[in-house]
């Protein structure tokens, strides 16, 4: 049987967060969620790492730009890759600033979330995370 892959979702929203939480579950993927960027790093810091993150790029306390500059920093952190969430126009050439393996437009769509995640988590260089 083979592993779980889990999911960290990074999201303000408590409506969407709970919908990418249920939607990701029912797909067969584990899922554990912050508010925000420092909650997130604090998880990571303390559990299981996930095999891909879901970021939104604003939030309050820490938003997604500020969480990426302080998961690159971190050695063990910084080779989890990380799925952009965000409404912004231009989200190809933020997922490249940002040195993100993808991204998905908001409002979030189902379809497009899970062909996401299920690529990054499918390929071989996330296979040992």
């Amino acid at each position: 049987m083979a592993a779980v892959k889990h999911v960290l979702v990074v999201e303000d929203c408590a409506v969407t967060r709970e919908a990418m939480r249920v939607l990701l579950i029912g797909a067969g993927y584990g899922v554990a969620c912050a508010a925000h960027g420092r909650e997130a790093l604090d998880f990571l810091r303390r559990g299981k790492l996930p095999t891909v993150i879901l970021l939104d790029l604003s939030m309050p306390v820490m938003d997604g730009w500020q969480f990426r500059q302080e998961q690159r920093r971190d050695p063990t952190l910084a080779p989890i890759p990380v799925v952009l969430l965000s409404a912004e126009h231009d989200l190809s050439g933020l997922a490249a600033a940002l040195g993100a393996a993808g991204y998905c437009p908001k409002p979030v769509e189902a379809e497009w979330l899970l062909r996401a995640v299920r690529l990054i988590s499918d390929s071989p260089a996330t296979s040992s995370t």
